[in-house]
């Protein structure tokens, strides 16, 4: 098994690209603010009310910033532990590098494709599926070398 100590390269791979989507997850909630405050609609009297704007819950466009925010609360975290558990099976440094960068650019070009710069069908699909996909190979391998424990 390879090593799981800092001077790994996948576990630094590891590292740097969830440093990179912590990052992106906590930026998300930068581009809702964007969205609210350039529609002016806000979620909460107060905020309204300091923005000139008004209350309203079903604003398109923020609707679609906070369905992809949402849609990374629900699959970077399951990543970064999935991540974690495949890193302990001794993956080859270079292929852990591609799967972790997959999901990254993956998971940034999710947000592009719905929440920045919508784009037809299959571009979310493909977007969303690939890292998905990835993260069910990790969770895979890891079953897989640990099934003799069982």
């Amino acid at each position: 098994m390879a090593s799981m100590s800092l001077d790994n390269p996948a576990v630094q791979s590891y590292l740097f690209y969830s440093g990179i989507l912590g990052l992106k997850v906590l930026g998300m909630s930068l581009l809702t603010a964007r969205a609210r405050y350039s529609k002016k609609v806000f979620a909460n009297p107060e905020d309204a009310v300091a923005a000139k704007g008004k209350v309203k819950f079903d604003d398109p466009d923020v609707e679609r910033v906070r369905r992809a925010h949402l849609n990374d609360l629900e699959n970077i975290p399951v990543f970064w532990v999935v991540g974690a558990l495949y890193l302990t099976t001794g993956p080859a440094a270079p292929l852990a590098t591609t799967l972790f960068r997959a999901v990254a650019a993956g998971r940034v070009l999710h947000t592009i494709v719905y929440a920045v710069k919508p784009l037809p069908q299959p571009a979310r699909g493909l977007a969303f599926g690939v890292p998905f996909l990835i993260t069910i190979y990790m969770g895979f391998k890891v079953v897989q070398h640990y099934v003799s424990a069982m």
